[in-house]
């Protein structure tokens, strides 16, 4: 046989062997093209898909007879949880598909089934790389040593990386730091469903609806809303809520979320006033607005150019720091709106106002709303005064999870202690009474020790430095029978030892 015949032979006899190990991995899912317009099915979908592809990758890797690296290994444990954790979260997004259209809920059913199908192979293909994995000394990696490394595993080091760190790496950036003087809280749970919110003012209208078993304010375009406050605004303070909008690519580019601060408490025009407006167009980036007026007269009008429509379809975080003239916003972990003399004087009250929004198609829901007043610098308070309490290291419901925007709190304790390597913490968690008094306890223990753990793995603190105890609800600096009331008394206080 001639020499080149036996070259394109052992090609072809290459190229087979190639393709039949290639061929051996599962038939990749194609990603579903465009969104249904319902968010929690798009949001399944969309991380559905992220996952699958990261493991497919691996996979694929493994058929090609590619020794993965550590790092490989430690992604795919990752990815586990994660995947479990939107599977858990199926059931949300197929009960908000009853109530679309027929044709919406047709398309929105084979996306959801194509993403279970991704979920399910990536789970358990990720499971079975993990368990081929040798490690030192002839030693597999399995499922047990996936759930010993879960975040729900409470045996693992206090300064074992978690979610919840994972969380707070995210809002490293993030120097918000609350009021420490509760003025209004309002989460809406003393509400009924379909009502208008007894804390809040309108000229409109508005209602209390249900998304994924919590209670939203449903604000209706060309309607102005203003929170009960206990008394006018003081020079200092913070606002906090969290929005979450459906739009789509037919929203107006003028459509926004206005966000005044005006000298009346009245639906009236004000000479005084400072907005910020919030975009929430799709198709086009526009930019934050801000505006003032200062005895009637404008004196800045301009545009901040950031682009939010990634997260527009999100439940986002919203903070606004006032200390002065100075006006401050975040959303997320991340400043949008950074001015130094936008706030004239005289101002009195914080007002919503969602403009250019179609009613029944274009909707924005706010809640957990809380407006603090500023307090004294932490670190005189501490050195000072030998204590600090705050309501503004927060966890999820029941749970001591930190929240990520409990970041600019923890960041500033931390520095404290860095500048004074001789000052020693005892760190004391406090809830409200509702619930089991015994459970209260256990709560507020474990939430002292979770602010530890992250001041140990965040910020480096020494453990030796730090001590934790919990107090329940067995000391309230408030009343227990008002939201506002409630958000005081869940605190934590590092107190000097």
């Amino acid at each position: 046989m001639k020499q080149s015949h036996k070259s394109i032979l052992a090609l072809m006899l290459f190229g087979f062997l190639f393709l039949n190990s290639i061929q051996s991995q599962e038939k990749r899912l194609k990603r579903p093209t465009g969104r249904v317009g319902i968010h929690s099915v798009d949001t399944f979908v969309r991380e559905s898909f992220d996952l699958y592809d990261k493991v497919y990758i691996y996979d694929s890797y493994a058929q090609k007879g590619q020794s993965l690296e550590e790092d490989d290994y430690e992604a795919l444990i990752d990815t586990v949880e994660d995947a479990e954790s939107v599977l858990s979260s199926a059931p949300d997004a197929i009960a908000d598909i009853n109530g679309a259209g027929i044709l919406k809920q047709g398309k929105a059913t084979l996306q959801m089934n194509r993403a279970k199908k991704a979920l399910k192979y990536s789970i358990k293909t990720a499971k079975k790389l993990l368990s081929e994995k040798r490690g030192k000394g002839g030693e597999t990696t399995t499922e047990d040593d996936i759930a010993q490394n879960s975040p729900n595993n409470t045996n693992g080091s206090p300064d074992q990386e978690t979610n919840a760190t994972k969380a707070l790496d995210i809002y490293s950036k993030f120097d918000f730091v609350p009021g420490d003087k509760i003025l209004m809280a309002d989460d809406f749970s003393l509400d009924n469903m379909g009502d208008f919110p007894s804390k809040w003012n309108t000229n409109g209208t508005g209602e209390l609806t249900m998304i994924n078993e919590e209670k939203w304010f449903k604000l209706a375009g060309k309607s102005i809303y203003i929170p009960d406050l206990p008394s006018n605004l003081p020079e200092d303070y913070t606002v906090e809520f969290d929005m979450f909008t459906v739009v789509d690519k037919k929203t107006s580019s003028q459509a926004k979320l206005e966000i005044w601060l005006e000298d009346n408490n009245l639906f009236n025009p004000s000479k005084n006033m400072a907005m910020v407006e919030i975009p929430l167009c799709l198709f086009i980036s526009v930019g934050f607005i801000i505006e003032n007026r200062i005895d009637g007269n404008r004196v800045i009008r301009n545009a901040v150019e950031k682009d939010i429509r990634d997260i527009l379809l999100q439940n986002n975080h919203i903070s606004i720091a006032v200390n002065g003239k100075r006006f401050r916003m975040w959303i997320n972990e991340n400043k949008v709106v950074d001015v130094p003399r936008l706030v004239p004087e005289n101002i009195v009250s914080f007002k919503l106002h969602p403009r250019d929004i179609r009613d029944g198609i274009d909707n924005v829901f706010i809640n957990n709303v809380k407006i603090a007043q500023g307090g004294l610098d932490l670190r005189s308070q501490l050195l000072e005064n030998g204590r600090f309490s705050t309501t503004g290291i927060l966890f999820n419901s029941g749970s001591d999870q930190i929240k990520p925007e409990s970041f600019g709190v923890l960041k500033q304790v931390a520095e404290t202690m860095q500048q004074e390597p001789t000052l020693n913490l005892k760190i004391i968690g406090h809830t409200d009474a509702d619930g089991n008094d015994g459970l209260n306890l256990t709560l507020s223990e474990k939430r002292a020790s979770s602010v530890k753990n992250a001041l140990i793995a965040q910020f480096h603190i020494e453990s030796n430095r730090l001590q934790t105890e919990g107090k329940g609800e067995s000391e309230p600096v408030d009343k227990n029978t008002t939201t506002e009331g409630k958000t005081n008394n869940r605190r934590v206080e590092f107190v000097k030892i």
